[in-house]
């Protein structure tokens, strides 16, 4: 019912800059929260950025002030601006959504993950 599309993983060196774009596309009413995941092996997945449609933020202490979370309400999409980057932010990235599929249906929503690797 609803797909997630992410872009702009990568390798990049540390103190470098990656940005990452989630668009939602399908039967979408409205769009509740937005937001980022990572997960490395043997971990659970853990939350690094979340929007509402507000725009009032929440993010993972170890990217505050580093990270910085966006979204364009009229494209469904949400983006995740990552600066001063360090190897232990290396990881697959997911896109989440929580969204009206119907006026009284919600769920939650996964992309397939796009891997961010930092270099020391």
């Amino acid at each position: 019912q609803v797909q997630l599309e992410e872009s702009g993983g990568g390798l990049v060196q540390a103190g470098g800059s990656l940005r990452l774009s989630c668009a939602a596309s399908g039967t979408i009413v409205s769009i509740i929260t937005m937001g980022w995941y990572r997960q490395t092996p043997g971990k659970q997945r853990e939350l690094v950025a979340s929007i509402t449609g507000g725009r009032n933020t929440n993010y993972a202490d170890s990217v505050k002030g580093r990270f910085t979370i966006s979204r364009d309400n009229a494209k469904n999409t949400v983006y995740l601006q990552m600066d001063s980057l360090k190897p232990e932010d290396t990881a697959v990235y997911y896109c989440n959504s929580r969204v009206f599929t119907a006026p009284f249906r919600n769920g939650d929503y996964w992309g397939r993950g796009t891997q961010v690797t930092v270099s020391s």
